[in-house]
C-alpha cells in the first residue's frame, strides 16, 4: 500500500537537511499513513491505478463502494450459486455508475439479495495524494516524532522547570482532525 507522503516531502516540509532523523521518518510514516487510512476507513492513492473489487449481497437499490471519489466501474457480475461463479452484467441495462455507487437499474431498480452475489470491479480514489491531506499527514508525524507524544506546557511550574503533561486524549490533535474529518468514509 502507498504511503500518503514521502521522506523528501516531509525533510521539506520541516527544513531537515541531514540524515541523521532519516530511520525514525522511514518508522513513522506507513504507520501514520496507515492510521490515517484506517480513520478514514479508505486508502485515497491505492486504487486509483489499481483494480478494487468488492463483494455484496444485495438487497439494495445500490451499492455504496469503500473507495472514493470513483474513477470508473469495470464491470459487475452476478453469482447465483454464492459466488462460485459470475457472470458479468450489462452496463445501462443492469446497472449504471450513480456518484460513489452501483445503481440497479432492472426493472425491479434494486439487487435481489444473493449471498456473495455481486462482485464490483472499480477504480477510485485520488492520482495524488490531496494537499490538505497531505498538510495532516505531515503534520501528524511531526506529532509523533515530538517528545514521544508528550506536549509541554508553556507556563513554568517553578523557575527552572518545566511540566510535562502526556497526552491523555485518545483524539488526534484539533488542527489534524478538522481535516481527517473531511475526508471520513460515510457509507450510509
Amino acid at each position: 500500500m502507498a504511503d500518503l507522503i514521502t521522506k523528501s516531502e516531509y525533510k521539506d516540509y520541516l527544513g531537515i537537511t541531514t540524515t541523521n532523523k532519516d530511520d525514525e521518518i522511514e518508522l513513522l510514516i506507513p504507520k501514520v499513513s496507515q492510521l490515517i487510512k484506517t480513520y478514514c476507513r479508505r486508502t485515497f492513492i491505492d486504487h486509483f491505478d489499481e483494480e478494487k473489487i468488492e463483494y455484496f449481497d444485495g438487497g439494495f437499490n445500490r451499492f455504496i463502494l469503500k473507495e472514493s471519489p470513483l474513477v470508473t466501474v469495470l464491470k459487475v457480475s452476478k453469482s447465483i450459486d454464492y459466488g462460485q461463479t459470475y457472470t458479468d452484467l450489462v452496463k445501462f441495462t443492469d446497472w449504471v455508475e450513480d456518484g460513489d455507487s452501483v445503481r440497479g437499474i432492472n426493472s425491479y431498480q434494486w439487487f435481489p439479495e444473493l449471498i456473495r452475489g455481486y462482485k464490483v470491479h472499480y477504480f477510485a480514489g485520488y492520482e495524488f495524494t490531496p494537499e490538505d491531506l497531505k498538510l495532516a499527514a505531515l503534520d501528524l508525524v511531526e506529532y509523533y516524532s515530538k517528545n514521544n507524544s508528550a506536549v509541554h506546557v508553556n507556563r513554568d511550574v517553578t523557575p527552572n522547570v518545566t511540566q510535562i503533561q502526556y497526552v491523555a486524549s485518545t483524539n488526534f490533535p484539533a488542527h489534524i482532525k478538522r481535516v481527517l474529518d473531511q475526508y471520513v468514509a460515510d457509507y450510509a
